[in-house]
């Protein structure tokens, strides 16, 4: 087995989805604008175009996964995941894009006062298509958290997103159909375009915010909960803590405060056994580093080590690790 083998076999689940989300993309792009063909209506164009921004997004998560999944290198010692932020980036830009387009189309028809024809066959058409969506998005939001694939997730958040501006669109020309009113087409047309505005600032804000390191306090909870129960027999306290997600990979790094008097070997010991226990919890895909530190008997009331030579007040009771305290620079606590 090659050295790439584990990595290829870690990242199949994502590909896999991505291609799956690819071919029923390129299915209702042909569904959609063969019920836009039929009617003329600028609500189905504009569905019709949100199907290009999704086979787009799709074929670029496919090969942004394809390239996440590589292990890490000398030229990328901490992998290659935060491309999936890149791509969740490039989507948020072409719903962009597309919710532009949408908005300068539904204003057009508005103007020139276009009437939509054949809406019987292309309300079933584009309600056939919103359900596949709604089934699709549910179910790529729901593999991306499982597998903490960015790129998954965001795509199948897109995917939604589509769905629900099917279920508008259907709302709207079921209006149109049963009053005549043409002036509805053009207007859910335009509140489709904000819809998917708002779409892609969140897709834009979240990649940003990857991309820069910016702090993940679900991570954080996450981490503190598993390292909390852990603090006592000789583990005093965590601070510096520091994590950050690349693709489905986490980078953990944190300072474990030990009795002063133990030796090099000793504190190591601990220090790796929490780290491993901690990649265990955190499902395997992580990589934690951990940095030992004296306790310069400053902790003694919240030290339960019963074998402690310089002890210099008894213990009290162990304080419960906070996510404050855990990512505070200092030692939290120090000459209390």
């Amino acid at each position: 087995m090659s050295a790439d083998a584990p990595a290829i076999a870690a990242r199949a689940p994502q590909t896999g989805l991505a291609r799956l989300s690819l071919v029923v993309a390129v299915v209702l792009l042909g569904v959609k604008f063969g019920a836009h063909a039929l009617t003329g209506s600028q609500a189905i164009f504009s569905d019709a175009l949100e199907s290009i921004v999704n086979v787009a997004a799709a074929a670029v998560a496919l090969a942004t996964l394809a390239y996440a999944g590589r292990p890490a290198d000398r030229d990328h010692p901490f992998g290659h995941g935060k491309v999936e932020f890149l791509s969740a980036a490039f989507e948020g830009a072409l719903v962009f894009g597309a919710a532009a387009v949408i908005l300068w189309q539904a204003i057009a028809a508005f103007a020139a006062g276009a009437v939509p024809e054949r809406l019987d066959l292309g309300v079933w058409l584009t309600a056939a298509a919103g359900a596949v969506n709604g089934v699709l998005g549910w179910y790529l939001v729901r593999q991306g958290r499982l597998h903490r694939s960015v790129a998954v997730e965001a795509d199948g958040l897109h995917v939604l997103t589509d769905f629900w501006t099917s279920v508008g669109i259907v709302a709207g020309l079921l209006v149109v159909a049963s009053t005549g009113w043409w002036w509805c087409d053009p207007l859910v047309a335009a509140a489709m375009g904000l819809l998917l505005l708002a779409t892609g600032w969140r897709l834009l804000r979240r990649a940003a915010g990857g991309l820069l390191d910016e702090e993940d306090p679900g991570l954080l909870r996450e981490i503190v909960a598993r390292l909390s129960p852990r603090v006592r027999d000789g583990v005093i306290s965590v601070h510096h803590l520091r994590a950050i997600r690349a693709g489905r990979l986490r980078h953990v790094s944190a300072h474990v405060v030990v009795p002063e008097f133990w030796t090099v070997e000793r504190a190591h010991d601990a220090a790796e056994a929490l780290a491993a226990a901690l990649q265990r919890d955190l499902g395997g895909d992580a990589e934690v580093v951990f940095h030992t530190d004296p306790c310069e008997r400053t902790w003694c009331a919240q030290c339960d080590l019963d074998a402690c030579s310089v002890r210099r007040q008894p213990f009290a009771s162990r304080m419960a690790l906070s996510i404050d305290d855990a990512v505070a620079p200092d030692a939290h606590g120090r000459g209390h």
